[in-house]
């Protein structure tokens, strides 16, 4: 448990962010799918460069070792999807 103890913190400080900030706001998700803001796709793509930055500063610190890829497990993915999408659906009712 204390090995996810330091996702969980991020996942929450992003959660938090995203709030603060309005981007989970319905408007907002709204206007995305129809092309008329940007504000949500530019904060996602600015955390994926942030991320991938962060994760070869750590290899390069020498405090992760990069494993390369794992093989992909269907259930676990088809159950976060479905979890995921109830939660956007809930979040969007």
């Amino acid at each position: 448990m204390t090995a996810l103890l330091p996702a969980l913190i991020v996942g929450f400080a992003f959660g938090w962010i995203l709030q603060k900030s309005r981007l989970t706001q319905y408007a907002k998700i709204v206007n995305v799918f129809r092309f008329t803001d940007t504000a949500v796709l530019k904060f996602i793509l600015t955390s994926i460069v942030v991320g991938a930055g962060g994760i070869y500063l750590l290899k390069d610190m020498g405090l992760v070792a990069l494993t390369g890829t794992t093989p992909t497990y269907i259930v676990g993915n088809l159950l976060g999807g479905l979890i995921f999408g109830a939660g956007m659906a809930g979040a969007g009712f």
